[in-house]
C-alpha cells in the first residue's frame, strides 16, 4: 500500500485535529535567508558558479567578508571545482558563508582500528544503516578530548568533509554523552505538549536528499516510521506524526520557520547534551534539520547546533 506523501499527511491530520495545515517557510522575523546547494562549476575571488540538484545553474556574487570552510578555513577563491557546497546569501544572491563538501557523522561506535590515522566503523541507525569513517592523525587529539569514551557502544559525533570518496572527521560536533547509547537519561516527569514552545538543541545531519527542507524529529510512533528505535529522547518531548508541521525558533538570532517532519530522528534522541551557542540549551536534541533548513535559520555547519525552541507550525 502507498503511504500518502509528506504534505497530504500534513492536510489530512490537520483536517482531523480541526486545525489550518500550516505553510512551510520562513517566518517574518529578520532578513530573509536562503541557502543554495550545488556542485562547485567555476569559483573566482567575486563570482562563483554551481550546478544545482536539478541540473540548473546558479551564478552568484561572493561577498568582500564570506568565509568558506573545506576541513579548514579557506578563502572562497581557493574551493576546488567540483566541490558541493552548501551557502548562504543574503538579498538573494550575495554570498556569505560557504561550506564545501561538508559532512556530519553521527552514530554509535562499532569498532575503532588505527594508532595514527583512525578507522572508525559506526552504526548510524535503521535509516541511515552502518558507515565507515577516517580520523586524521592531526584531529585525533581534538576528537578524543571531546569523546573520552572512544570504544563501542558509545556516541560519536564530529564534523568533517569528504575527499575521494573518504570520510573524514575533522572536528568534534559536542562532547560525547557518558552514557552508553543504549542508556538514554529518563524524560522529565512531565510537558505541556506542543500547547507552548518546547527548548532544546537543534542540530543538522547529511542524511537528507541534497535539495531537501525537512526535519527529523525523535518522538514518532514505530509504526508510523518504520522503526523500532523510534520514540526515545530525554527531552520530554510529545509525539508527532511524519509529515506534522514544526516551527523551529533559533533563539540565538530570532528566526523561525515552518518545516516538515519528513524523517525519524531516533539517533539525535539518543543524544541528551547541550547547546552552548548564545547561552546554554536544556538537555536533549529536539529536531534534527537538513543542511538547507538549517542555514536557512542562521545556523552555522561547523558549529553544528544552536539553542532553539520548538512547537507545532
Amino acid at each position: 500500500m502507498a503511504y500518502p506523501s509528506v504534505d497530504r499527511r500534513r492536510v489530512l491530520a490537520a483536517a482531523v485535529l480541526g486545525r489550518e495545515p500550516g505553510v512551510p517557510g520562513p517566518g517574518p522575523e529578520g532578513e530573509p535567508l536562503r541557502a543554495v546547494t550545488g556542485q562547485i562549476r567555476d569559483v573566482s575571488p567575486h563570482l562563483i558558479l554551481v550546478e544545482t540538484p536539478e541540473g540548473g545553474s546558479e551564478r552568484l556574487v561572493i561577498a568582500p567578508w564570506a568565509k568558506a570552510w573545506h576541513g579548514a578555513d579557506v578563502t572562497p577563491a581557493d574551493l576546488p571545482v567540483g566541490a558541493r557546497v552548501v551557502m548562504r546569501t543574503r538579498e538573494g544572491r550575495v554570498v556569505e558563508r560557504i561550506w564545501a563538501d561538508t559532512i556530519r557523522i553521527t552514530g554509535t561506535i562499532m569498532s575503532v582500528e588505527g594508532r595514527k590515522d583512525v578507522t572508525v566503523e559506526l552504526d548510524c541507525g535503521p535509516h541511515r544503516g552502518r558507515r565507515t569513517i577516517l580520523i586524521p592523525y592531526r584531529a585525533t587529539g581534538r576528537l578524543r578530548v571531546r569523546h573520552p569514551q572512544f570504544e563501542p557502544g558509545y556516541l560519536f559525533d564530529a564534523i568533517g568533509i569528504r575527499k575521494d570518496g573518504t570520510a573524514l572527521a575533522m572536528l568534534p560536533a559536542t562532547s560525547q554523552p557518558a552514557y552508553p547509547a543504549r542508556s538514554v537519561p529518563a524524560p522529565p516527569p512531565a510537558y505541556g505538549g506542543m500547547t507552548s514552545r518546547i527548548s532544546g538543541t537543534v542540530t543538522w545531519a547529511d542524511a537528507f536528499d541534497e535539495d531537501e527542507r525537512g526535519a527529523a524529529y525523535p518522538m514518532v510512533e514505530r509504526s508510523d516510521a518504520g522503526c523500532p528505535d523510534a520514540g526515545v529522547s530525554c527531552a520530554g518531548l510529545p509525539y508527532l506524526a511524519i509529515g506534522s508541521l514544526l516551527q523551529v525558533h533559533n533563539v540565538c538570532d530570532g528566526r523561525s520557520v515552518n518545516v516538515p517532519i519528513v524523517a525519524c530522528g531516533c539517533l539525535a534522541g539518543r543524544f541528551c547534551d547541550r547547546c552552548v551557542e548564545c547561552d546554554t540549551s536544556p538537555r536533549g536534541r529536539i529536531a534534527e534539520l537538513s543542511p538547507l533548513s538549517y542555514v536557512e535559520l542562521g545556523g552555522d555547519l561547523v558549529k553544528g547546533c544552536f539553542n532553539a525552541q520548538i512547537g507545532l507550525g
